[in-house]
């Protein structure tokens, strides 16, 4: 695999590096606000039944006699009285008189909007018997997601990762912008799964662009940055959403700038290595003498030729034969295993991630000082994964990140209600280690599909993230049946897929593969190596049998 020789000669990870890096990556912060942004624009207030029409609120006790209380005191959120209440409670009676009787809320609701002027919550009256239309909008964008990793998965390795990019950031500002303009619940809805669409394939190509022009030994650092700009995206929605809470102009201002990102990336330049695996040498030359003119290394992009990389590239071109399709994934032993494994490891750090993150109102404390609290743990968390994964590899990270978190979760259903800082401190933590989880599972997954099927070995892992997403929601429902039983699931999943690491090959180290045959020989290489192993422990195993015998 000389490609990599090939990228060091036109300056390795230079000034054009750098450049690229820095602006494919800015738009990751805004990516960041829009996978929770639902946290803030469709926070639920408090709220009440509002009386009927005539009723004089002005009067003093006069809401109140409307109200029915609940165990705690407080007005019930779905109720209301048929008839107002007047004159004094019976003792150790939630009902004035204790004869008065309910109804729903048929003259809409009152919100309390000290915290949040307008979410879609109030706009759209998604409380009591519509609340379940809340979680539906959020779900919805999830399959965005699903679909736009599975679509612009496999538009990338066809068209190519800038044209793709180029038409993801459109989509992105066009659907955001409507979205913000939206007249009614269903339209919110559409724009936002044509939004989910778009920013999947943002963050698939966003990753795959950056490792296919940086050498080997700056790929985990380009992962790394990667996770630490969506860490700072948590910080700045925190911010932005503090500063602006109604729900639109909020919507507007994380949308608008993609306009900016959607113009300038038409400076992009395309990944050389696409060009080689699918065949067209001639537009990697242009593209490597671009780079090396960019870096300074004019004369050695002067001295590549045709012939040059025919001869440097001549495994990738006899090997490669054009793009590989997506059942090769299934059909092919090596990739097949390489599918199976990557796919728990998605699903179930995804599963567990959204099952922590989309439930900030939950921890009874400042939804803004959790979403500030939830992006610090990610510093220290990604720093640790970035040592483990360039120090003991890959494997050991993902492992380890994964473990740890669900364990931290599956604690955390033993802890009692009442012990809010152990509980709110476990789920930090847990949060941590799944967010390092999702850092190294996009590196490790490019790092091991081939190049000519690199993007739809990602989109297919996205996919599978995106369905972790989807069902995650769904599983809070069990606490009807027991408040913990959520946790337990949350925890239980990724500890079992943990073990799913343990058959993949390391990449610490070793160059990208570009074709199907390349993983292949690593698999070839790395049954061998087992196979040697598993020799040189007999012998020993029979001299130990031996000593004992004696």
């Amino acid at each position: 695999m000389a490609f990599n020789d090939l990228l060091l000669q036109v300056g390795g990870a230079g000034r054009f590096q750098q450049i690229q890096v820095t602006l494919v990556v800015l738009p990751l912060l805004l990516m960041a606000s829009h996978n929770t942004l639902q946290n803030f624009t469709a926070a639920v207030p408090t709220h009440h039944c509002r009386p009927p029409a005539d009723t004089n609120l002005s009067k003093d006790g006069e809401l109140d006699a409307w109200l029915p209380r609940d165990r705690q005191g407080r007005p019930e959120s779905c109720l209301r009285f048929t008839s107002p209440q007047r004159g004094l409670p019976f003792p150790n009676s939630t009902e004035t008189n204790g004869t008065g009787a309910t109804e729903p809320c048929t003259h809409g609701w009152i919100y309390d909007n000290s915290t949040f002027p307008s979410t879609i919550v109030m706009e759209w009256d998604l409380v009591c018997s519509r609340r379940a239309l809340r979680q539906l909008a959020q779900s919805l964008y999830m399959v965005g997601v699903l679909l736009g990793a599975m679509v612009f998965g496999h538009l990338a390795d066809r068209l190519g990762r800038r044209k793709v990019l180029i038409l993801n950031y459109l989509q992105t500002a066009v659907s955001g912008t409507c979205t913000a303009f939206a007249p009614s619940f269903p339209v919110y809805c559409a724009f936002r799964l044509l939004s989910g669409m778009s920013l999947a394939g943002i963050s698939l190509n966003c990753m795959t662009l950056n490792v296919e022009w940086m050498p080997i030994h700056t790929r985990a650092c380009v992962g790394t940055l990667i996770g630490y700009v969506y860490s700072l995206g948590q910080f700045l929605l925190a911010g932005v959403a503090y500063a602006v809470p109604h729900w639109r102009y909020l919507q507007l201002l994380v949308s608008v700038p993609f306009f900016a990102f959607f113009i300038y990336s038409w400076f992009f330049i395309e990944s050389a290595r696409w060009y080689s695996s699918s065949g067209r040498l001639d537009l990697t030359l242009k593209a490597l003498q671009r780079v090396a003119w960019i870096n300074g290394k004019r004369e050695e992009g002067a001295s590549l030729s045709m012939e040059v990389l025919r001869a440097s590239l001549q495994k990738e071109l006899t090997l490669g034969k054009g793009q590989a399709s997506a059942m090769e994934l299934l059909r092919c032993p090596a990739l097949r295993r390489l599918f199976l494994c990557l796919s728990m490891l998605w699903f179930a750090t995804s599963f567990a991630y959204y099952g922590l993150v989309m439930d900030l109102q939950g921890f009874g404390v400042s939804i803004y000082l959790i979403q500030v609290i939830f992006g610090a743990v990610d510093l220290p968390a990604k720093l640790v994964g970035f040592l483990v994964i360039n120090s003991m590899g890959r494997r050991p990270a993902q492992m380890a990140s994964l473990l740890l978190a669900g364990v931290c979760i599956l604690i955390n259903g033993v802890v009692p209600q009442d012990q809010s800082i152990v509980r709110t401190s476990l789920a930090v933590l847990g949060k941590g280690c799944l967010a390092a989880s999702f850092n190294c599972i996009f590196l490790y997954t490019g790092e091991l599909y081939p190049t000519v099927i690199r993007q739809t070995g990602l989109g297919m892992g996205s996919t599978l993230a995106r369905v972790g997403s989807i069902v995650s929601p769904l599983v809070s429902m069990t606490a009807e049946i027991y408040p913990s039983v959520p946790l337990f699931i949350y925890g239980a999943v990724p500890v079992a897929a943990s073990a799913a690491t343990v058959f993949l090959p390391e990449t610490l180290g070793q160059p990208l593969p570009d074709t199907v045959q390349d993983v292949e020989n690593r698999w070839a290489s790395t049954q061998r190596q087992q196979r040697q192993e598993r020799k040189q422990m007999v012998p020993l195993q029979a001299s130990a049998q031996a000593k004992d015998g004696l």
